[in-house]
């Protein structure tokens, strides 16, 4: 269990830190050594989760190190952050078609009874997810193809988390206050059933 822990508590720094080590290393080091990165970093993803989202990350990393290794190029590394996106959108997109939808089986996880209204709001989130992953993923294309690397890097390595910190911040606050309604609503019915 601990080797797990580590294991997650690396990927995701590393995960953090991808788009600065990149930019650090432009020039410095051949592509094909963050190449290796990557391989290790699907690698490590697949040791701590063997989840669908782990084997798509898994894969979709083992490609882009493909193409920066036969292509000797910086393009497909910084494409890391398009494909993480896209992907996500595809998980949170098909979970709408084939629920229960993302959201809602995250919210399961602490609270398997979830009522009715917590249902369709969980929708609600996995939806405004999938706009932020269509987003972000378009941005991040965008700076990769058009940008300097100094805004790639800028972009896919703080302003991306800070709008997906707002999101999730805001979606917390929100979700208190539906919370609260539905307790409200409960007890009233609880209230009117004893009365």
């Amino acid at each position: 269990m601990p080797k797990i822990r580590f294991g997650g508590v690396m990927l995701a720094l590393l995960t953090l830190a991808y788009p600065l080590v990149v930019y650090l290393c432009l020039g410095r080091l051949e592509p094909r050594w963050l190449a290796v990165m990557l391989v290790a970093m699907a690698l490590v993803r697949l040791g701590v989760a063997r989840s669908t989202a782990a084997w798509g990350m898994a894969a979709a990393a083992g490609l882009l190190a493909l193409l920066t290794w036969l292509g000797h190029g910086w393009m497909p590394l910084k494409l890391y952050p398009v494909g993480v996106s896209g992907l996500m959108l595809a998980l949170f997109g098909v979970s709408l078609i084939h629920g229960p939808t993302a959201v809602e089986r995250i919210a399961r996880l602490s609270e398997p009874n979830l009522p009715h209204q917590a249902v369709a709001y969980t929708r609600r989130v996995t939806q405004v997810w999938c706009v932020f992953f269509l987003f972000n993923g378009s941005v991040a294309l965008g700076t990769a193809l058009w940008a300097s690397d100094e805004v790639w890097t800028l972009y896919n390595g703080l302003v991306a988390y800070v709008l997906m910190g707002l999101l999730g911040a805001g979606e917390w606050l929100v979700r208190r206050r539906f919370r609260g309604r539905i307790d409200a609503l409960a007890h009233a019915a609880a209230r009117g059933a004893h009365g």
